[in-house]
């Protein structure tokens, strides 16, 4: 195990690492900008290197020169990125083995080959994991003629997209060129390329994702699923494992493509394979996240597990100390996640955070990077806290969500756990039976992603 490790990100997620590194006896380092010289997870850590001013805060967190000699000056062995920011980025783990740091994550080839959303789907389909009808867009030109290929209704998405970035929904040719501008403005802007492909979209869909980890010496487990269908703007909002639409035979073929694709790309660490379930019951791949994915708490309620952990010493060169057979869920998890943001509109609300009193008790687990008194900038994502609970069933679960987010005292900003309690009181998420338009349906406002 390492002696001390850079933990090269902020907020929610830092603490997150910091908190197992703790556990562990590993030293930790924080990096941070300016704006968040007194942020909680610059506090939690050991120690705390300020990074560059760049044009924005939040670039100073992408400064891969920056976070590499942090880690070298404080003699970190080794560097966690969390998730988001330079997480899934090669170059970045690339620069890390230069420097003589081992990357908490999958080897660069693996992150280049899943990056590029359409050349991964080409990639798992050789392994006979299935696949929703595409088209890449070659040019402007050949747009409608892909579109047509595909069939009506077509999701636009970005090659390089992720997060809910550079997706649109086009139910018809007259929408088309809207959804293609769309999609490739906000893509460009984030990932710098405007690449597009088209994907068959199914209404009715849910999201459906599986949770692998795998060694270096070719062991390669499942973790089980989650159920990730309520999303604003593109985004997850409210996940529980596990999944009340797989039945058991549908379960066994999820997690089978996700082994299969994990292993035939030689996936190290731990990562998350999203697939769409489809009203017939099929699983249709959509992209893998080579990092810690943010809902992975809830995994780890119901398994008794430490991800964070698992990626470490993975990282530090250990095999898996688990096989397949000697991992079983228990009881039902649902996680809830916490912005500042109006819950009408899903539009950030910036502020200082006067009152800050999050729910605790047995079975309930918050992650945070925020305490009472801190100032919540427009410069990044909003979220506030994942409030996540564990029941012996789903009922008691959601029973239990409601009342953990009755208790939760936030003032000083808006926040969106009025729509979260809505979501869960409403008849489609009590029943189990919902898809990613339950938050649309609720709001009247488009949310769902594919």
């Amino acid at each position: 195990m390492f002696n001390r490790i850079l933990v090269a990100n902020r907020g929610e997620v830092a603490c997150r690492v910091i908190a197992t590194c703790r556990r562990l006896g590993v030293e930790t380092v924080a990096v941070f900008a300016e704006l968040e010289r007194g942020a909680l997870h610059v506090e939690s850590a050991d120690r705390a290197v300020p990074l560059p001013a760049r044009a924005t805060p939040a670039a100073s967190y992408l400064d891969v020169d920056a976070l590499v000699d942090a880690a070298c000056l404080s003699g970190a062995e080794a560097v966690h990125p969390g998730y988001g920011f330079l997480s899934e980025s090669a170059d970045f783990a690339r620069a890390c083995e230069r420097a003589g740091l081992a990357f908490v994550g999958p080897p660069p080839s693996v992150m280049e080959a899943m990056a590029d959303k359409w050349k991964a789907r080409q990639f798992v389909a050789r392994f006979g994991v299935p696949v929703l009808p595409a088209a890449f867009v070659e040019a402007e030109s050949a747009l409608e003629n892909a579109a047509n290929d595909v069939g009506f209704p077509v999701m636009v998405k970005a090659s390089a997209g992720g997060g809910g970035i550079g997706l649109a929904v086009a139910e018809s040719p007259a929408r088309l060129t809207r959804a293609a501008n769309r999609a490739r403005s906000s893509a460009r802007r984030a990932f710098g390329s405007g690449e597009l492909y088209l994907e068959r979209y199914i209404p009715g869909a849910r999201h459906v994702e599986a949770q692998v980890v795998a060694d270096g010496e070719g062991n390669c487990i499942h973790l089980f699923e989650r159920e990730c269908s309520v999303q604003r703007r593109h985004q997850k909002v409210i996940e529980e494992t596990p999944s009340p639409a797989l039945s058991a035979e549908q379960r066994d073929d999820l997690m089978g493509n996700a082994l299969a694709a994990a292993r035939g790309i030689g996936y190290r660490n731990a990562g998350t394979f999203e697939f769409l379930r489809a009203p017939d019951g099929t699983c249709y791949f959509l992209e893998a996240n080579s990092r810690l994915q943010v809902e992975h708490g809830i995994t780890e309620l119901t398994m008794g597990i430490d991800l964070v952990e698992l990626q470490l010493r993975i990282a530090a060169g250990e095999p898996l100390a688990l096989g397949q057979d000697e991992v079983a869920p228990r009881g039902h998890a649902l996680e809830c996640r916490v912005y500042a943001e109006r819950p009408d509109t899903f539009l950030p609300s910036p502020g200082t955070l006067s009152t800050w009193r999050p729910p605790a008790g047995d079975g309930v687990r918050v992650d945070t990077g925020v305490q009472q008194g801190n100032e919540v900038t427009p410069y990044f994502d909003p979220l506030l806290a994942k409030v996540m609970v564990l029941r012996d069933n789903r009922d008691a679960a959601i029973d239990a969500m409601v009342d953990a987010l009755g208790e939760f005292t936030v003032e000083g900003v808006a926040t969106n756990i009025p729509f979260l309690l809505r979501a869960l009181a409403s008849p489609q998420f009590r029943s189990g039976d919902y898809d990613t338009g339950l938050a649309g349906a609720l709001t009247g406002r488009p949310t769902s992603r594919q």
